[in-house]
């Protein structure tokens, strides 16, 4: 995941001033060397870390540690504020037209992700009940057209096409079809290159000139480091764009893009790509993605996204289950799908607090929940609601449709009837919240040492 060499490293360089009672100038200046060649080892740009560095520096020096802080957590408070402030301050929105359509021209050089994240970007739209369209405007790489119509179908909002006619008169076609079709937002995905030339930036001037989109976003991939700034700046100098989507930020990138972006070019970024899915695409919020650089976690895009993937209809049923303790292997099944919609296991528990570090070298194998659904789904409807029925002959037949073993449902039915245990202790207490409980099988379960997770009583091993 990106930043976890730079969090590291702050954590090294903050960790010196816990015995300080107060912060001298040479305190900070050590701590503030140490930061400093951590963001530039983070690929940050040059000049974003001096002056980053200098007001750190400026507001540290001689600050009285409050009560209820230690020096280090007073220098990581100015720290946080100071890379929140860095990075845009609040989160920047989409400007919107007061007629719709809305549209939205998305550029950017050839491999960095336009037509999928235009995708992602309509996929997200349509779930907050918008009808966007997918327009093709690029008409030179082999296949682009295509590849956005598979796109499309995949998240379910149409393609306008017209071929390898000229990208301007596609774009005006598309605009007056979403007019006749009542779609309110109209998605350009325009041609890449492989590098940066005149001819590139004379095709998106005019269809810029020509359509007047309310939206400019530049895609760009994290992964190219200081490359990707340069680009933001240059494709800026142009076009005059409105923000930046910064894609596979899941990646062994080391974040220093997301930090300089703002700086250099004065565009905030406005969405980050998560992974590889058609749902992995994220707002990008500049106090979580701090809190994150400082290893505090992201609690409240987790809660944002179970919110947006699991079931609100099957999360109340299943707070009724708990309540009356009547939770069986058809609610563990139905709550392990639940999770897997969220993303990747590790992915998801990394987003709590002080959870990224403790797994970085932690094995978590997404298919260890496919292998308890093969057991679960091995049992009959009636050994599912009445696992109290499953004797020693229904074990072997079970763990032998499952291509598991008897110790592995052993181990299940007792994970089972831990889980219970915990769900109606719980129950009882009334305090059952589906924000924190995701419907009593919260991810923490998961987790290191929780019931499900490794270290935990009967974690799975396989």
């Amino acid at each position: 995941m990106a930043f976890e060499g730079l969090a590291d490293k702050l954590s090294a360089a903050f960790k010196k001033l816990k015995t300080k009672g107060k912060l001298t100038e040479k305190d900070i200046k050590e701590s503030m060397r140490e930061v400093r060649l951590a963001l530039l080892e983070a690929d940050v740009n040059y000049k974003v870390a001096k002056d980053f560095i200098a007001k750190v520096s400026e507001r540290s020096v001689g600050v009285e540690v409050m009560e209820s802080l230690t020096p280090a957590q007073q220098v990581i408070k100015i720290v946080n504020e100071e890379l929140i402030a860095l990075m845009g301050g609040d989160f920047a929105k989409i400007n919107t037209s007061s007629k719709p359509p809305t549209i939205i021209m998305l550029c950017g050089l050839q491999g960095s992700g336009k037509t999928t994240h235009a995708a992602k970007l309509a996929l997200m739209l349509r779930k907050q009940s918008h009808r966007p369209m997918l327009v093709a405007c690029d008409i030179y790489r082999p296949a682009a057209i295509q590849q956005l119509k598979v796109m499309g179908d995949k998240v379910g909002v149409p393609v306008f096409e017209m071929g390898t006619v000229n990208p301007v008169k596609i774009a005006k076609q598309a605009i007056k079809h979403a007019n006749d079709y009542g779609n309110d937002y109209v998605i350009l995905d325009t041609a890449g290159r492989l590098h940066i030339d005149e001819q590139l930036m004379n095709e998106l001037k005019d269809i810029k000139r020509e359509i007047g989109p309310n939206e400019i976003l530049l895609v760009v991939d994290a992964m190219t480091g200081q490359d990707a700034v340069n680009v933001a700046k240059a494709f800026n100098e142009a076009l005059e764009i409105d923000g930046v989507i910064l894609t596979k930020l899941d990646g062994d990138t080391r974040g220093g893009a997301a930090i300089s972006v703002r700086a250099v070019t004065g565009k905030p970024i406005k969405f980050i790509g998560t992974g590889e899915k058609v749902e992995d695409l994220e707002v990008f919020h500049p106090k979580r993605m701090a809190s994150r650089i400082l290893g505090m976690g992201d609690v409240l895009t987790l809660i944002e996204k179970a919110e947006n993937d699991l079931d609100e209809k099957n999360a109340r049923i299943m707070m009724e289950k708990i309540k009356k303790n009547q939770f069986d292997f058809n609610d563990m099944l139905a709550q392990f799908k639940q999770v897997k919609k969220m993303g990747p296991l590790k992915q998801v528990l990394s987003s709590f607090p002080g959870m990224e570090k403790k797994l970085r070298d932690v094995e978590i194998d997404d298919r260890q929940i496919d292998r308890i659904e093969a057991i679960i789904l091995s049992m009959t409807p009636k050994e599912r609601e009445r696992p109290a029925i499953i004797n020693p002959s229904r074990k072997r037949r079970i763990a032998m449709g499952s291509g598991m073993k008897v110790e592995d449902v052993n181990r299940l039915l007792k994970q089972l009837e831990q889980m219970q245990k915990m769900m109606k202790k719980v129950g009882s207490s009334g305090k059952i919240k589906r924000k924190h409980g995701m419907g009593g099988m919260g991810p923490g379960a998961m987790g290191p040492g929780g019931p499900m997770g490794p270290g935990g009583p009967g974690g799975f091993p396989f």
